[in-house]
């Protein structure tokens, strides 16, 4: 490592390469989440790092290409627990897992897939940039009721078939025949996915 990029380090500084997916950096003084990071060369040129990013304030996304010479600041972000209260007209509702006085909200954009599977009393990790919440990172496996589930076809119980149920948040999940409405099933948040039956 040469001074220079000792020097990075210390600061935070990441050069355009080390700008990858999931990474947070600082652009114009804007938080943004790495989405895609493409690091290539054009014919004789420098190689650069073509990436979309995420706003973290706004939602929006971007695209941005890093050359050789940039130098990007990674973004200095918190997370604390919290709990889920409640959600009205696009907001959702949370608390503080310590002080249930503490109140904030996120819009459904910083909510994102993840209100599918949010129930009343849902511990989430929200991550802030300064002091601001953002986003929420969900247990990977939640335990949801059935509200509404097709009947099963006959014949096609034992072996194979799927069938489209309702939980009680509102989200569809295929699932094997054998679930019936007022079954509790496992769902993996990060791809809607059906687990298994509790």
């Amino acid at each position: 490592m040469d001074k220079g990029e000792i020097l990075n380090r210390m600061l935070g500084m990441l050069s355009y390469n080390e700008v990858l997916p999931k990474k947070l950096i600082l652009l114009d003084g804007e938080p943004y989440e790495v989405l895609t990071a493409w690091v290539f060369r054009k014919q004789q040129r420098k190689p650069v790092n073509q990436t979309k990013l995420k706003n973290l304030k706004t939602g929006s996304t971007t695209e941005y290409t890093f050359h050789v010479s940039d130098k990007v600041e990674e973004a200095e972000i918190e997370s604390k627990k919290a709990k889920f209260i409640y959600n009205r007209k696009g907001e959702w509702f949370f608390h503080d897992i310590d002080n249930s006085s503490d109140r904030f909200s996120l819009t459904g954009d910083m909510v994102g897939d993840a209100a599918k599977f949010l129930t009343i009393g849902t511990e989430v990790e929200v991550r802030l940039f300064d002091d601001k919440p953002y986003k929420i990172t969900m247990p990977i496996k939640m335990d949801l009721k059935v509200t509404d589930a097709p009947p099963n076809t006959r014949g096609n119980t034992a072996q194979g078939g799927n069938k489209v149920v309702t939980l009680e948040t509102g989200a569809t999940v295929t699932v094997p025949m054998f679930i019936e409405v007022g079954d509790t099933i496992r769902v993996n948040t990060e791809n809607g996915e059906y687990v298994e039956r509790v």
